[in-house]
């Protein structure tokens, strides 16, 4: 989802990169561009089951069939790949989960709309081969199994099964709700990186929805952000957030490990533990290759140019728009960016707390209520998204008393 453009990136030749620091200051550039915060995107990522049967596997023939011309190359080379009808495009995760990504737009009303008419019309199509979306973060039917039989994914699929099984269950069994947002203004930048991340746990507690995996209880309210944190830490991990995030950024992606290695053939997989920074000094990457690398790293939030906020566990229905609208209002304006980051900040990093307790933790749960509520009142000021301010209360109002109820003593109010 491009947002704004960077003429330092022309700056680079299209070249074997030399050193670290000509990677560095490359990295920068284009995954931290500035502007006004004015366009927004949504991604919308579901596992797909059988309706009469969804714990049943899924397999290559019958999703093509379903999605026709819409499928994407990796799962029908011959697909003419067309975008759905309101210009979302539709691509294929390697465990046949789908995901839709929209055009950018300056209306958040717009967006919505347009998401959702295109995702009725994705579930029509599967509805007509018996395929039903997921409404959870994490498969709660079904092992992860890789459908798509690509170089990419069997790189990555190699690597991660040295660490163990949170990178196949996160390939092949994860859903969400991924929302872009502008970086903002250079003054302005580390702020909105910083608040993005402060945030995260509130956002998870309140809207966790990956209890169950492979068909059993998790006892964790967002099982699937367990998996993604723990999949490759230095890949999947949050931050950096102290001092500049372009610098920080940079280095951590010549730090990272090198997933796969793109060439000639069915062998993709690199050398294991092989930082970005050493190929270079072993000499052979371009900047192609690094553009490449910057697609295997996968934190809950990651500078695309653009800031992708991906924290979110997908969500039943149409809820999906209720985290979207809520981020989009809260960092819409510059002062609320900063009334976010200083209401969330006693909450600040307790991802893993918050992805087990959810709002059953009294400080994320009053957290929540405060920034929710923020959400709701600027959503209901400007009348952004109709009707969505008040679903938004709503929705926090079942939470928290769904909370309050597993919780011995309740949350305190």
């Amino acid at each position: 989802m491009p947002i704004s453009t960077d003429p330092a990136a022309a700056e680079f030749p299209t070249s074997r990169l030399r050193t670290r620091a000509e990677a560095e200051a490359y990295v920068a550039s284009v995954c931290f561009k500035h502007g006004p915060p004015r366009l927004l995107g949504v991604e919308l990522e579901w596992t797909v089951h059988h309706r009469s049967d969804p714990g049943r596997a899924l397999d290559v023939a019958t999703l093509v069939s379903a999605l026709g011309p819409h499928a994407p190359p990796s799962l029908a080379p011959e697909s003419p790949h067309r975008d759905l009808p309101n210009g979302s495009v539709l691509t294929v995760e390697p465990g046949g989960q789908v995901e839709i990504s929209s055009l950018p737009t300056t209306s958040l009303p717009g967006l919505l709309g347009a998401v959702e008419a295109d995702a009725a019309y994705l579930r029509r199509r599967l509805a007509a081969a018996d395929l039903v979306l997921g409404e959870h973060g994490l498969d709660p039917h079904r092992p992860p199994n890789r459908i798509l039989r690509v170089p990419r994914y069997a790189a990555m699929e190699a690597a991660f099964d040295r660490i163990g099984i949170n990178g196949r269950l996160m390939m092949c069994s994860t859903a969400g709700v991924q929302v872009c947002l502008d970086a903002g203004e250079p003054g302005r930048v580390a702020a909105r990186w910083s608040a993005l991340h402060a945030l995260g746990p509130v956002m998870i507690a309140a809207f966790g929805n990956s209890p169950r995996m492979s068909g059993a209880d998790t006892g964790w309210q967002s099982a699937r952000t367990r998996v993604l944190l723990n999949t490759d830490p230095p890949r999947t991990l949050p931050g950096p957030t102290a001092g500049d995030p372009a610098l920080g950024w940079a280095r951590r992606m010549l730090d990272v490990s090198v997933l796969c290695q793109r060439r000639d053939g069915d062998d993709w997989s690199a050398p294991s533990g092989l930082s970005f920074a050493e190929w270079i000094r072993r000499g052979g990457p371009t900047r192609e290759d690094l553009d490449y690398h910057l697609t295997t790293v996968f934190p809950p939030v990651r500078p695309r140019g653009y800031l992708e906020v991906r924290y979110l566990d997908a969500q039943p229905g149409t809820d999906w728009m209720l985290p979207a609208a809520a981020l989009a209002a809260l960092f819409a304006d510059e002062a609320v960016v900063d009334e976010v980051a200083a209401r969330a900040a006693p909450v600040a990093g307790s991802w893993m707390r918050a992805a087990e307790h959810g709002l059953r933790d009294p400080a994320l749960a009053r957290a929540a209520r405060e920034i929710l509520d923020l959400a709701r009142e600027l959503l209901s000021e400007t009348a952004r998204g109709p009707g969505l301010a008040e679903r938004l209360a709503d929705h926090l109002s079942r939470r928290l008393a769904a909370a309050e109820r597993r919780a011995p003593g309740g949350v305190p109010r």
